[in-house]
């Protein structure tokens, strides 16, 4: 399946779409707010394995969510994270990718999500509902094995 395109800018007011990222591996993974505990994990746990991740095949990185630019800027500043993190306010790009799902019991409407698209363009690998404090580790993992390695 081809991954939806996007146009989404980062913490520094660079926008960034799918197309920039073509004939390499990308890491998107969707988070519901800056600055929560959960968020934060994630967000440094990648931020802990990004060179390992971009040493497999020059993979990239970048986080996802509905906060402001302004609140990336800070968010990154704060923990150093070496890698984009997107906004997307009206949730659009979370929509396309499935990531989306507002309700009652999740009024901030984003799921952490991640989806692993190969330098095709293609979605080969789906994660919902993931655990901040392994996932980066999980993602290592199953890049070697997507990659043959």
């Amino acid at each position: 399946m081809k991954a939806p395109d996007f146009s989404l800018p980062d913490q520094n007011g660079q926008t960034h779409t799918l197309q920039d990222y073509a004939g390499k591996w990308l890491i998107v993974y969707f988070y519901p707010m800056d600055e929560t505990s959960g968020c934060t994990k994630e967000a440094c746990q990648f931020r802990d394995a990004r060179e390992v991740i971009h040493e497999l095949s020059g993979a990239e990185v970048v986080g996802i969510s509905k906060d402001s630019v302004e609140s990336h800027k800070k968010f990154a500043a704060k923990h150093a994270l070496n890698f984009p993190i997107l906004s997307d306010p009206e949730h659009k790009t979370i929509e396309a990718y499935g990531a989306w799902k507002h309700s009652i019991t999740n009024p901030l409407g984003t799921h952490r999500d991640t989806i692993i698209v190969n330098p095709a363009g293609e979605i080969v690998k789906e994660y919902r509902g993931v655990d901040p404090d392994k996932h980066a580790g999980e993602i290592i993992v199953d890049l070697k094995l997507l990659q043959g390695q």
